[in-house]
């Protein structure tokens, strides 16, 4: 299929021109642009007719299971007010940065795809946004994102036809009404989802106020909790590190004008998240390097960094030494440590400052694992308390390093592929990468690591059907039974998602 268009020029959020798709239909497409929506059943198992045959088996002994989602992004707020959804574009476009970025990249300024500019750019209308993200549907071909879009608007929205630019106006009009229907609703959704468990990722100054709401809603039967992500706190390079020391006093209640008051105020915060049913801290480190100085030698320095005269080393080794102190806490309260590292966050200067974080340039990097956790696995690594899941972007690791730290170490968990490699073919690649060395069960099971919240069931599947494609595989070859299969399958969507995180 031909998607070269005529186009017209558009101003893009970094001064370029962008084109808007011309109505004229593609090859191949009906003279009405209206092309069925409808993925198909055996979608990502394997082409072959008797690996499929098993494949298929395999996916049904899972396909509805209760879904355990102990890593994502989305709002609690979302489930204890449970608002309708406004329109299609607030729920599927402006909140996912995989679909901006790639939207971006073909010259979309964000603020055409509803964000906020702080140059005072006024962000497009729901609907314009829409049209933008329809009339580039092709842009999302081979793509994962492409995967769950298509499951989102037809499995879980009921869309039968494709977006395009043709049928953008038709299918904003259908989803608004659609949205404003009580079974479209937050909580209703979160029900027909399937969803046991619903991990959301939370400041430490967070008073939790939605997830108590929750809690305590006679109507409400799921369970949401919070996670202990206190990456700003942490991170002493950072330009606005000592207001965010001040926030987390105020939160605490103890001074964190010292070292011992950012400690304690941490080991405060820490406890009142797990009081409200938080079993994990989430860190995005630029790398795994944690360190463990005496405490007068972490007093000292936190002194020099928090008064300024410290060098730029010097303020990394603080950040590593209260990482470090997370691995301590958690070897004491059980908390699970996930780590997500190798990505160099808010790569495009300019994006950041107008649009802020997590708004589609970060970007991977190599990671190191061996070297880098040997002092924190030298004192927790068979700690009965302590548990730790590592995540990379660096898929070279993956065998090199962290099949083998995980074949090894009892309190090491293989995190899923995840953001840039939780796609089908990576996700093949990495039970290829780790299995052989580490089993299936050292692994913590699939995170969805989502913000947009109809995703989590699209993901789900997508991983559910690799999994199934992948030990189809080896039951063909004869290395696993099909028993053993179908009781893999189901253990890497329950029991060591579960067992992993605490759940």
């Amino acid at each position: 299929m031909d998607h070269r268009t005529d186009s017209t020029p558009a101003a893009s959020s970094n001064g370029a021109r962008t084109t808007t798709s011309s109505a004229a239909p593609r090859r191949g497409m009906p003279s009405d642009g209206r092309v069925p929506l409808a993925p198909h059943p055996d979608r990502l198992l394997p082409p072959e007719p008797e690996r499929r045959a098993i494949a298929r088996r395999l996916y049904e002994g899972v396909r509805d299971l209760p879904l355990i989602s102990p890593h994502g992004h989305v709002d609690p707020r979302l489930l204890a007010e449970d608002r309708p959804f406004p329109d299609p574009a607030s729920l599927l476009v402006t909140p996912d940065h995989y679909v901006t970025r790639l939207l971006h990249a073909d010259g979309v300024g964000l603020p055409e795809l509803g964000l906020r500019d702080q140059d005072g750019a006024e962000p497009a209308e729901p609907r314009e946004v829409w049209r933008a993200f329809c009339s580039r549907w092709h842009l999302f071909l081979g793509t994962a994102s492409r995967q769950w879009l298509e499951a989102e608007l037809h499995e879980v929205l009921g869309v039968a036809v494709q977006p395009s630019a043709d049928t953008a106006d038709e299918l904003f009009d259908e989803l608004t009404a659609r949205l404003r229907q009580p079974e479209f609703r937050p909580r209703a959704l979160y029900e027909s989802f399937g969803i046991a468990v619903l991990a959301t990722t939370d400041d430490p100054a967070d008073d939790l106020w939605h997830h108590r709401a929750l809690a305590e809603d006679p109507s409400w039967s799921g369970r949401v909790v919070p996670t202990f992500r206190p990456d700003r706190y942490l991170d002493a390079t950072a330009a606005g590190w000592a207001r965010a020391l001040d926030d987390l006093a105020a939160a605490s209640g103890i001074d964190t004008g010292d070292y011992a008051g950012l400690v304690g105020a941490l080991e405060a915060r820490r406890e009142f998240f797990r009081a409200h049913g938080a079993t994990a801290t989430d860190h995005s480190a630029p790398d795994a390097r944690m360190a463990f100085l005496d405490p007068a030698e972490a007093a000292a320095l936190f002194e020099r960094v928090r008064s300024g005269g410290a060098t730029g080393d010097e303020a990394v080794l603080l950040s590593q030494q209260l990482l470090g102190e997370m691995a301590r806490m958690s070897s004491e309260d059980g908390m699970v440590l996930a780590l997500h590292t190798g990505s160099r966050r808010n790569h495009h200067p300019d994006t950041l400052r107008r649009f802020g974080p997590d708004t589609g340039h970060d970007i991977p990097v190599r990671a190191e694992f061996t070297r880098a956790l040997q002092p924190m696995l030298e004192r927790f690594g068979t700690h009965p308390r302590f548990r730790t899941v590592l995540f990379t972007l660096d898929e070279t690791a993956f065998s090199r390093e962290l099949a083998p730290l995980a074949g090894f170490y009892p309190a090491v968990y293989l995190g899923a592929p995840w953001w840039f490699l939780d796609a089908p073919r990576a996700m093949h690649r990495f039970r290829d990468a780790v299995t052989e060395t580490a089993g299936f069960y050292r692994s913590a099971g699939f995170i969805d690591d989502t913000r947009g919240f109809c995703s989590i069931p699209a993901r789900h599947d997508t991983a559910r059907r690799v999994d199934a494609a992948h030990l189809a595989g080896l039951v063909a070859e004869h290395v696993l039974a099909e028993d053993d299969a179908a009781q893999v399958i189901r253990d890497l969507n329950d029991r060591q998602p579960r067992i992993a995180f605490r759940l």
